[in-house]
């Protein structure tokens, strides 16, 4: 249990029943008239829908216990997704809902962190950046190097970005794992 004067971004609520919900903003307001109350912007952990939800100051909230494990992909097992705990060396097997859009930037060893709520999984977060092989990709034309435009390109992991146009295939990128776009060459 806590109140709602310890908020704090990335704390998770239980509300509704057992739902849970993340806190993405928190605001304390105090107007000048009534009393002091806190504005906040949740995330529901497992759907992923934002709602704005406002508290009166000093309300007590129920907080989840929330293990935040560092965990490295290991392969796909039919539809589920096999992790291993790096401390335990234990398997876990995450269905592709929870693992999500994460999916589209997984490999084999890469470290992820698994977030977990009584033993259940509620998702999967990677790094802001990953680096990828382009797998494929229509070959660049001379001269295309400064005009600023994209392509398609296929990713190892079967996922299309838009690269620049001087991107060939086989050349390893910087892909933002947030919002999928192409960051750089990987140099080396």
């Amino acid at each position: 249990m806590a109140t709602t004067n310890d908020l704090k971004n990335g704390l998770v609520l239980k509300l509704d029943g057992d739902q849970l919900w993340s806190v993405v903003e928190f605001q304390h307001v105090k107007p000048g008239k009534g009393p002091a109350f806190v504005r906040t912007k949740l995330k529901n952990v497992l759907s992923g829908k934002t709602v704005d939800k406002t508290f009166n100051a000093g309300v007590k909230v129920e907080t989840a216990t929330v293990d935040r494990r560092d965990m490295q992909f290991s392969y796909k097992d039919g539809e589920y997704f096999v992790f291993m705990d790096m401390e335990t060396y234990d398997q876990l097997h995450v269905d592709p809902k929870t693992v999500g859009d994460t999916a589209n930037y997984l490999l084999e060893g890469f470290d992820t962190t698994v977030a977990l709520h009584e033993g259940t999984p509620l998702y999967v977060e990677l790094p802001a950046a990953v680096e990828l092989t382009v797998a494929q990709t229509d070959p660049g034309v001379q001269g295309d190097r400064s005009t600023g435009g994209t392509k398609p390109a296929e990713l190892e992991t079967g996922f299309s970005i838009q690269v620049p146009l001087f991107i060939s295939t086989g050349e390893k990128i910087k892909v933002d794992t947030r919002s999928g776009e192409y960051l750089g060459r990987v140099s080396g």
